[in-house]
């Protein structure tokens, strides 16, 4: 028995449903492994948790894509009022990727673009990506030929729960077994911790109230630049600096299964994906 098993599915098709908030507000946390099971305990039985073919936890990876002075991350790191971020986001107990490109104008306006992509090429920008990605550019002011100088910078893994607040008040997702590696094999893992992010509509959602209740609060954190400031001390790190000296510090690192930016196809045996010989290995919590 385990703390998720307590809760009902819902498929992923209900979840976009029910959870389609006009208005949204985003919320992430650090959490300490040991405290998710209070927080799951804590939540209202009525929450429904995602399932897809038996499975409640998923294996991620995203390959993010900078400039060679960073400008991607050097704007989140201003921050800017006109930034972007770019990735590729795949799904590896199904073989499936995507391409996000994410824009912020200057009038503060999110725009998120999202299209499938070929697995083979998840680590690299096809010439096709480029030009999509120059006239995203072109409207936050980023010259387009910018784009032609993008290669993978980092890539993220981990291991992913999400969960449905009753009526579609709200939802959350539980990211574990996380794991940072640049395209050397350099990188980092954080066995003993998750990154909870909420999102709800105008009122904290009921997995919000449960994280303040058990003393814990949002923070500003991106897996992207939050990893890449931890693994290069010289990058500018003030926005993460509370991180980088708690959580992200050397003292909590392990060394990452994963060793490098991938060149094969992205696995489709859930097998496969890292969710062994971790503290924290997926959101499938050890019973209350």
């Amino acid at each position: 028995m385990t703390a998720l098993d307590r809760f009902d599915a819902v498929t992923l098709e209900e979840l976009v449903a029910e959870a389609s908030l006009l208005t949204r507000v985003d919320r992430k946390y650090v959490v300490p492994c040991a405290g998710l099971d209070a927080v799951i305990a804590a939540l209202d039985p009525a929450t429904r948790v995602l399932e897809i073919d038996g499975g409640r936890a998923f294996a991620y990876e995203s390959v993010y894509f900078d400039t060679p002075d960073l400008l991607s991350f050097r704007m989140a790191a201003q921050p800017r009022r006109r930034r972007f971020k770019l990735r590729t986001r795949s799904y590896l107990d199904t073989g499936a990727s995507y391409l996000e490109i994410k824009t912020r104008g200057a009038r503060g306006t999110t725009v998120k673009d999202r299209g499938e992509y070929d697995p083979r090429h998840r680590d690299r920008l096809t010439d096709d990506a480029r030009d999509d990605v120059a006239d995203a550019f072109t409207t936050i002011g980023v010259a387009a030929e910018r784009a032609d100088e993008l290669g993978a910078t980092l890539m993220t893994r981990y291991r992913r729960a999400t969960l449905l607040a009753p009526d579609g008040s709200g939802r959350a997702t539980v990211d574990t077994a996380l794991e940072w590696i640049e395209p050397d094999g350099r990188g980092f893992a954080l066995p003993q911790v998750a990154i909870v992010e909420t999102k709800s509509g105008a009122r904290p959602s009921g997995v919000d109230r449960a994280l303040w209740r058990a003393g814990h609060r949002p923070a500003t954190v991106s897996k992207y630049a939050t990893g890449l400031a931890a693994l290069h001390p010289e990058l500018p790190r003030n926005r993460w600096s509370r991180l980088l000296r708690g959580p992200f510090d050397d003292a909590h690192r392990a060394v990452p299964q994963t060793r490098s930016v991938p060149t094969n196809p992205v696995p489709t045996n859930p097998a496969s994906t890292n969710e062994e010989d971790s503290s924290c290995p997926a959101p499938t919590f050890a019973a209350a």
